[in-house]
Order: structure tokens, then C-alpha cells, then sequence
């Protein structure tokens, strides 16, 4: 956790308390007058030559509230570390380095749980908090893939996609983030206090918010843009035209990271934001994990080397639509052909092409899985 004391971690919230103050001109302060003790005993003179007069007598007011501020970061250091939790800053080596890339990165983060090199590969994976069966599915399967390729999943712990990703995540033995809107102590929703323990465990729960923050919407912005500037890409599984997850992916296209959307049918509600993502040139249309593997080839190429997968050939457009709806586990030609919306003969048709090509398997009872 932050090698900063509890006297410098004090300056810092103390300048976070002045209203107009935030990471930026906190950094341009900081740019002039070298240290925060030297920002914090400086004169209004000397302040308004780099920030407005409002904002350097702000300053100056906020050092009467010194004592009151100290004994209130010691008391959430104390409450950190005994849930096994704590504070890193932007000056700290823990710090994520794909996040200090991004406009204006957050100064401190509580986070429970530790970084790995493997962070700094990172794919954030979000959605919809009412998900359809397909994109259940289908996320499944692609944070499957990246679990076994250990490539580490971002996501939000909402319901739907986000739960997914990380329970999926963790169930294929890959490690996991979760970004939250509230404070390290107040886990949201509620159902999810088994899996914010599980990804302590297998990974990191991070929030920019101080300890008894409630999960209030205006903190999700805040929070969205911290989950793709974790990472590498983000991919948009389902979401409504004005959902979170379209947010997120605004976020990452001003981060300059790589945006993917899953397609969905049209006239569906969850699937309106990505298939306007992709209508827009905003986001790369893919079909499973291997088309953001080979998207990312070269940025992953450190921690995937050869083991990016090959891309399938030869299969013509409704194989390719069946082979996203198998896993390895059976499936029911009925089940097969609803997922795929085919009908049950041509899917029938296609199965058996790609039992021939060695793709797929065929078991009693009209059952198929991948190979």
C-alpha cells in the first residue's frame, strides 16, 4: 500500500476538500511549488500566480481544518487496514500504470485485494444489468477465454454482465477488477457480498471513494471511466442506447483504448447500444474472444506470445453463427437452434459440416458441444 505519511496523505485531502480543487490542478500546483507542504504553506500571493483567488483563499481556509482532517485519514487508514485493505496513490509503484495514462487519473484509490503485472493487460468487460440469455452466453464464453489465456477481466460488480464476468472470471481460474461507485465498505448490490470476498481473493476491488460512500448515480461516471482506463480494450456485451456500459465506452474512446460490441437483434432494448456503437464506426463488431485477441495482438503479445488463437477458415456465415452459441459443454440441437435463430434442419446441416471440418462433436441424443 502508500508509502506516503499520514502527514503528506493529510495535505492531499486537504486540497481535495477545496471545492474547484481536483487531480489536475492539484498536479499543476504541484508542477510550480514541488511538494504539497510547500503548496499548503504558501501565501495567497503566492497562490493566485497559479490558480484563481477563490481557489487559493479555499486553500488557506482548509488548513484551519488540519487536526479535524488528520484525525479522519488516520481513522480510515486504521478501518483499511484491518479489512485487509488501504490507500494507493499516483506516486505509489502499485498504481496501475495503464490508468496514469488516462486524462486526469485519480490521485488515491482505496483497493482491497493486490495488482499484478497481469493488470497491465487488462480487458474490461461490461453490460447491461438485465442481460438476455444470449448475452449470459456469450459472456461466459469469452471471459472463459480470457481466463485460460490469463488475461486479467475489468467489469463493475453490477447485476447482469458485470456479475458474469467476474464470477466467470474466477470459476476458469483467472484473476478479476472490480471498479465500484461507493466506498470499500458499503458493497452494492448487497447479493454480491460473496463475490466481492471471492475477488479480494482472485484479484482487486477498487473505488475512488472514501469509506461509507453510498452507491449514489453520480458516482458511476466516475467510476465507469476508471474501468476502461484500466484497461487495454472494453467490450460492450448488451446495453440499452443510453446505458452505463455505452458511457463506459465513451470513456474509452477518449482514453484512446480499443472499443468491441457484440451484435444483438435488432429491436431488442439490450441490444440497441452496440448495434449503434458498431453503425457508427464507434466500436469493432466481434463474434467471440478471438476477435479482441487478434484485435490486440501486439499490445498482449507480452503475456499471450504464441498462444494467441488462430482464426477459424472456411466457415461460411451460419456455421460461424452456430459456433458462437457452443461451448464445450453439450447443448441440445433445440437449444442450438434457438440461440442461433436458425431453424433446427439447417442447423442440422451446418452441425454436420462442422463435424466434418473437426470443429464439433456429436453425442447421443442430438447433443453437440466444441471440440
Amino acid at each position: 500500500m502508500t508509502k506516503l505519511s499520514l502527514y503528506e496523505l493529510t495535505d492531499i485531502f486537504l486540497l481535495l476538500s477545496v471545492d474547484g480543487i481536483g487531480p489536475g490542478r492539484i498536479r499543476t500546483l504541484l508542477s510550480k511549488f514541488k511538494s504539497t507542504k510547500n503548496i499548503l504553506s504558501s501565501d495567497y500571493h503566492s497562490l493566485i500566480k497559479v490558480i484563481h483567488p477563490k481557489l487559493a483563499k479555499g486553500i488557506i481556509n482548509a488548513l484551519r481544518n488540519r487536526n479535524e482532517t488528520e484525525n479522519i485519514v488516520e481513522k480510515e487508514l486504521n478501518y483499511l487496514e484491518k479489512t485487509g485493505a488501504g490507500i494507493i496513490t499516483i506516486w505509489d509503484k502499485e498504481y496501475p500504470q495503464l490508468l496514469k495514462k488516462i486524462y486526469d487519473p485519480p490521485l488515491l484509490l482505496e483497493v482491497k485485494g493486490n495488482f499484478s503485472d497481469r493488470d497491465d493487460y487488462s480487458i474490461a468487460v461490461v453490460g447491461t444489468r438485465m442481460p438476455t440469455n444470449y448475452g449470459k452466453i456469450q459472456t461466459e464464453k469469452i471471459v472463459s477465454e480470457f481466463a485460460r489465456q490469463q488475461i486479467t477481466s475489468v467489469s463493475g460488480l453490477a447485476r447482469g454482465i458485470d456479475s458474469i464476468t467476474h464470477s466467470t472470471s474466477i470459476k476458469y481460474g483467472g484473476r478479476t477488477l472490480a471498479v465500484i461507485g461507493s466506498g470499500l465498505d458499503v458493497i452494492y448490490p448487497p447479493e454480491n457480498k460473496k463475490l466481492f470476498d471471492q475477488i479480494c481473493e482472485n484479484g482487486m476491488i477498487i473505488s475512488e471513494y472514501m469509506l461509507g460512500t453510498k452507491p449514489d448515480a453520480q458516482n458511476f461516471p466516475r467510476r465507469n471511466r476508471l474501468i476502461s482506463g484500466l484497461s487495454l480494450g472494453v467490450i460492450i456485451i448488451e446495453t440499452a442506447a443510453t446505458g452505463g456500459a455505452t458511457q463506459t465506452a465513451r470513456f474509452a474512446l477518449d482514453q484512446n483504448r480499443e472499443v468491441f460490441a457484440l451484435p444483438g437483434n435488432v429491436g431488442i432494448k439490450q441490444s440497441e447500444g452496440t448495434n449503434e456503437l458498431i453503425q457508427k464506426g464507434e466500436a469493432t463488431l466481434i463474434r467471440n474472444a478471438e476477435d479482441v485477441l487478434m484485435n490486440l495482438e501486439l499490445k498482449l503479445k507480452p503475456v499471450l506470445g504464441k498462444n494467441i488463437p488462430k482464426k477459424q477458415v472456411g466457415l461460411n456465415l451460419f456455421e460461424e453463427k452456430i459456433i458462437t452459441v457452443l461451448s464445450n459443454e453439450p447443448m441440445h440441437i433445440d437449444n442450438i437452434s434457438l440461440a442461433s435463430n436458425l431453424h433446427v434442419s439447417d442447423c442440422l446441416v451446418h452441425l454436420l459440416s462442422l463435424e466434418f471440418k473437426g470443429i464439433i462433436k456429436q453425442l447421443p441424443g442430438k447433443v453437440f458441444a466444441l471440440l
